[in-house]
């Protein structure tokens, strides 16, 4: 297996994790969106909260030149916490969300 794959793989199952947490008192929906061509990985809200609309992002993640860039993380622990444990090394993981000058004050990759 390659590094691609192995990365495809831990993604797959952290996130499948993720859309079997049904919300509490709310009739909301939970899609995980998977492009593997792109390798793009997305969970999303989406449903109606009375008359308003829900839909939302709350993980997106990207694999770009063998790196994991996490571009959105709506999530309490922090996805990149749960990637680290599945023993994806902290060099490979981007926190995009965060400006690039920023970035190199985090124990992650910068780019």
């Amino acid at each position: 297996m390659d590094t691609l794959e192995k990365y495809q793989k831990i993604i797959d199952k952290i996130l499948n994790e993720y859309i079997k947490v049904p919300y509490a008192n709310r009739q909301l929906e939970i899609k995980l969106i998977i492009d593997r061509t792109a390798t793009n990985y997305i969970v999303m809200t989406l449903g109606w909260e009375g008359e308003e609309r829900v839909h939302g992002c709350i993980i997106h993640i990207e694999i770009i030149d063998g790196k994991i860039w996490i571009q959105r993380d709506g999530t309490e622990y922090g996805i990149a916490n749960e990637l680290v444990a599945a023993g994806i090394p902290k060099d490979k993981i981007v926190l995009a969300f965060y400006p690039q000058d920023v970035r190199h004050y985090t124990d992650f990759a910068i780019a």
